[in-house]
């Protein structure tokens, strides 16, 4: 039997490695779905149930195993649906493929049932190599470059392949003119700056007396060389939240995330330092970093399209984090761990206290930050962590500390709403021996996750550890939107935006033969959170949470929660009052000792 160009493309991703392929069926890949029966579904056909849920599940199998990441489409509108996690994945730097169905070809330009112009679709999304196989002899060259350059550039690629170019003979290509032969395999290497500037910088390190560190995801294989540096120049390290599983935060001197979802030592560690030292991240928000003219700065990049933003840097390494800092650590001076030190370490030991005291504040019926604050205690080492957006981020940002080999992630600059639960399902194909969690908010699971757990039914018991959990915050509102609506633009909580139906997560997981508990009194926190994590199958815990606990900037003050209690009711001024009051009292609460200390009501 003569091999089809499907046939081929399965038989070169499986040359390339790739085990599973995150995908949803249509006829615009009924030729690739043939192939796969002929290939006894090698690599693995992984049903999610929507197309933008196999794109989120191929960026979490990517996040979490380094490897390429490979989803695939019909035509028109599953193309359409794949897009927002392959941005997700373009934003966060993630190796990503998809294998697109089109139209045939002798229909295209006559507005064909779910004729979409895909090339002009995905030329954003996949700028960096896009293709559309039109004829057999363009394989394998296609399939070979769409991988290499995802890997190469950590992105996103897309081939595009007409439905009848998929059911034609393959044909390799030939040795005439105008062929491209094509080859296996990625060159591996690290990239590191010039000696003369690895001198500039370090004369920029070791003049600092107060040096702050910042890494990002970028840092995550460099975690050695991070610590040395750290030790060496006397230094304190926040991470971007990308970055929050590149440094284990059980390490006195890392004081966590930074920026609006980050804490106050790390927010005083840059208003306070003379010196900056950027390792593997572009944090985009400049107003968490020193004032402009404040510090110098050396930034280390792997990308030199992504270096000299966000800050003045006085000098742009471009290289690899680890050979990078492998080199310039025997050019840099000890320090002594003075006063700079000791207040780093000082501060953030502090902070874990008012993490603490922030947990144990009353709410109704729970307060969120409890619940996550109880979970931190009982991760097992080799967890993988996913965190939606919403709430929930904030929550993970703050109150869980990455230990051992713990593994964690979020849509971290595009910010969308529903990865959460298709994250962890792509990390368990990814590392199907550990467990996972992943912690969503009520809205991101009514968009997506409520169905993602069919597919995590329809897989687990082929996964050696079967523990999956999804901890839903069900606070019956969309609740970082709410807290941004009055906080920024000092609007009241609109119900008919923001009010969310409440539904009972644990007895649909139940329904569909996984296992569940709703939680409503802060006594049956940790209870929930041993028996999720002793259970033989995937556990959805439903946590009925306040709405009324404030995501609180690591920078704010009483004045600006004053300004999110004006504006809860409006009109209602002796409304206004008591709520301004009871949420005074939750934040003094929080603080250590219950009161402020020198007359700063913003210390904390």
């Amino acid at each position: 039997m003569s091999t089809k160009v499907s046939d081929h493309i399965l038989a070169r991703l499986r040359d390339w490695g790739v085990e599973h392929v995150f995908a949803y069926a249509g006829d615009g890949i009924n030729g690739l779905l043939a192939a796969w029966e002929r290939a006894d579904n090698t690599p693995r056909f992984i049903q999610a149930r929507h197309e933008e849920m196999a794109a989120f599940q191929a960026v979490g199998y990517a996040k979490f195993s380094g490897r390429v990441g490979v989803c695939a489409a019909t035509s028109g509108p599953g193309a359409i649906h794949l897009l927002n996690g392959l941005y997700d994945a373009k934003l966060d730097h993630v190796p990503v493929v998809a294998i697109v169905g089109q139209t045939n070809r002798s229909a295209m330009g006559g507005s064909y049932q779910q004729e979409v112009d895909l090339l002009s679709l995905y030329k954003d999304v996949a700028s960096d190599f896009l293709e559309m196989v039109t004829v057999p002899e363009q394989l394998p060259n296609a399939i070979d470059r769409a991988i290499r350059t995802a890997y190469g550039r950590r992105t996103v690629t897309a081939v595009i392949v007409p439905a009848d170019v998929q059911e034609l003979d393959y044909s390799p290509p030939t040795h005439d003119f105008k062929m491209v032969p094509s080859s296996l395999g990625l060159a591996s290497y690290a990239p590191v700056p010039t000696e003369d500037d690895l001198a500039r910088a370090a004369e920029v390190l070791n003049a600092g007396e107060k040096v702050a560190v910042l890494i990002g995801q970028g840092a995550r294989g460099a975690r050695a060389e991070v610590e040395q540096l750290a030790d060496v120049l006397g230094a304190g390290v926040a991470k971007a939240l990308l970055g929050k599983d590149a440094l284990p935060d059980d390490l006195p001197y890392v004081t966590g995330a930074i920026g609006l979802l980050g804490t106050r030592p790390s927010y005083e560690m840059m208003r306070d330092c003379d010196t900056l030292l950027v390792v593997g991240s572009s944090f985009p928000y400049t107003q968490f970093m020193p004032e402009l003219d404040q510090a110098r700065a050396v930034q280390i990049d792997i990308d030199p399209h992504m270096v000299g933003m966000r800050y003045p840097f006085e000098v742009n390494l471009v290289g690899d984090a680890k050979a990078t800092l492998q080199r310039l650590l025997p050019q840099l001076e000890p320090k002594k761990h003075g006063n700079w030190r000791k207040k780093i370490e000082k501060d953030t030991a502090r902070w874990w206290e008012v993490m603490e005291r922030r947990a144990a504040v009353e709410a109704d019926p729970v307060n969120p930050e409890y619940v996550i604050h109880a979970l931190d205690a009982l991760l097992p080492d080799d967890v993988i962590l996913a965190a939606d957006s919403g709430s929930s981020a904030n929550w993970y940002a703050r109150h869980l500390r990455i230990r051992g080999t713990m593994r964690g992630s979020l849509s971290g600059t595009l910010a969308t709403m529903g990865p959460g639960v298709p994250y962890v399902i792509g990390a368990k194909f990814a590392h199907p021996d550990r467990p996972a969690i992943a912690l969503v908010g009520d809205g991101a699971m009514q968009m997506n996750g409520m169905a993602e757990l069919i597919t995590a039914g329809k897989y687990w018991s082929e996964w050696q550890d079967p523990r999956l959990i999804v901890a839903v915050l069900n606070n019956q509102d969309l609740n970082q939107v709410t807290w941004e609506m009055r906080a920024m633009s000092g609007a009241p909580q609109f119900l008919p935006s923001q009010a969310l139906p409440d539904v009972r997560y644990a007895d649909f997981a139940r329904s569909i033969g996984l296992d569940g508990v709703r939680v409503e009194k802060p006594g049956e926190v940790v209870d929930a959170w041993r028996t999720a994590l002793a259970a033989d199958r995937p556990f959805v815990i439903d946590f009925r949470t306040d709405p009324a606990v404030p995501p609180i900037p690591p920078h704010a003050g009483l004045d600006q929660i004053e300004a999110a209690a004006t504006a809860l009711i409006k009109g209602d001024s002796d409304r206004v009052a008591v709520v301004k009051q009871g949420l005074k009292a939750k934040v003094q609460e929080m603080l250590p000792g219950g009161k402020h200390r020198h007359g700063r009501p913003d210390r904390d």
